[in-house]
Parts: structure tokens; C-alpha cells; sequence
């Protein structure tokens, strides 16, 4: 086993598989293209009336220890309204496709969503979201992921003052700000076979909260439902 795991160390380090150092991506044009089509429908007993739907266009990063993954693009929906004059939401959907990660030669990570999402905004936070990370490689089994849907990573977000909140547009609505969570923990990595302690090793996993940043310049469109 010890001397697995040191030849697939040194095959993933020098042929594909090593984390570089990186920058964050640039935000997207000042006015991405919303997509509403996966926008949840309010409840049979909504209150007539007071739904409406958000369509999330984010640029994201994310920074494991020293290690800087830029996320590219991620897309979400998820409706809110009221049901019997109390606030209440829906989820939609999150879309992520997979991103490289730098220095490598086809590892990726895709982010997914984690079953649980509250976007009712207070002084404490914008919001919360579980997600869990595929990670693929022509190395690594499938089903090799940071995080699961049955454990999964959770997110909670503040507004971050390097990107203040925007209106871009009165009709239809349209927001631009800036959200970041700095106390993300990230366990070992699960389902990743006979390299999996590689995979921490190169992570850096399990990686304590305080130690990690995830953030997003996000866009927001409204839709009345």
C-alpha cells in the first residue's frame, strides 16, 4: 500500500494532478444573460401575488489554505414569495460546470448542490447553501468528491466590502454585489479509492475553518412569478 500510494503521488504530482497557486478570474460583463427557465413554481398556497424568482449569474473563487481554485461561472434559481403572509422559499437550481484546476492536466472540480439553501438575507449573513465538490481526473475514481450530499460542505456568506451591492437596472431589477465566506471547512476527500490520501496530500484536506476563502461577484435578475 505504502508503495501505491508513493508511486501514484509522484504520477499525479509531476504528470497531473499538482495544485498551483493562482489569480482570481475576472468578473463577468457588466450584464451576464439570465436564464429563469429552471425557476421553481411558488406553492399551491402562495399568497397571490408576492412570489418572484431570482436568477444568480456568479463569478467564484475558491481558496483552499494556499491553494486558489478559480470556479469560472456558477448559475442559480430559486423562487421566494410569502404563504400565509410568512416568508418563505423554494430552491431551483445550481449550475456549475467543471473547472480546472491550475497547473494540472485535466483535474477538475465541479461544485454541486448540498440539499439545503436559506437566501433570506439578515445583518449576520446574505445567506446559506450547502454544496459538495466532484472532483474528476483520469486518475481517480468516479464518485471521488470533497464533501457528499449526505455530509455536506456549508456555506455561510457575508457581504464582502470589496464589492459593494450595485443596482444596475430598475427595469427589470438587476443587482451586482460581492459575498464571501472565510469560515468554510473542508474534510477529506471521500469515494476516492486507493489515491484518496494522495488527493488530501495535494488538497491540502482536511483543511480547518479560518483557513479557507470562498467568493462570489454575483448578479442577480428578479422576475415576478
Amino acid at each position: 500500500m505504502r508503495r501505491l500510494l508513493a508511486a501514484a503521488a509522484a504520477a499525479l504530482s509531476a504528470a497531473a494532478f499538482v495544485v498551483l497557486p493562482g489569480h482570481a478570474s475576472a468578473a463577468p460583463s457588466p450584464l451576464p444573460d439570465f436564464d429563469f427557465s429552471a425557476c421553481p413554481a411558488p406553492p399551491a398556497n402562495a399568497d397571490p401575488g408576492t412570489w418572484r424568482c431570482e436568477a444568480f449569474v456568479s463569478q467564484g473563487v475558491l481558496t483552499i489554505g494556499g491553494r486558489e481554485i478559480p470556479l469560472g461561472e456558477m448559475r442559480l434559481t430559486f423562487s421566494e414569495g410569502k404563504v400565509a403572509g410568512k416568508y418563505a422559499q423554494v430552491f431551483g437550481e445550481l449550475r456549475h460546470d467543471p473547472a480546472r484546476i491550475r497547473g494540472t492536466l485535466g483535474a477538475t472540480m465541479q461544485l454541486k448542490y448540498g440539499g439545503y439553501s436559506d437566501f433570506l438575507s439578515n445583518d449576520e449573513r446574505r445567506g446559506e447553501l450547502d454544496l459538495y465538490a466532484v472532483l474528476r481526473h483520469p486518475l481517480l475514481p468516479k464518485g471521488c468528491t470533497v464533501g457528499t450530499l449526505d455530509a455536506p460542505l456549508h456555506s455561510v456568506v457575508k457581504d464582502d466590502p470589496a464589492v459593494p451591492f450595485e443596482v444596475i437596472s430598475q427595469n427589470p431589477t438587476t443587482v451586482k454585489f460581492g459575498v464571501v465566506d472565510t469560515q468554510l471547512a473542508f474534510p477529506r476527500t471521500t469515494g476516492c479509492g486507493r489515491l484518496a490520501q494522495v488527493a488530501d496530500h495535494l488538497l491540502g484536506l482536511p483543511s480547518p475553518s479560518g483557513a479557507n476563502t470562498f467568493k462570489q461577484v454575483t448578479y442577480v435578475q428578479f422576475k415576478p412569478l
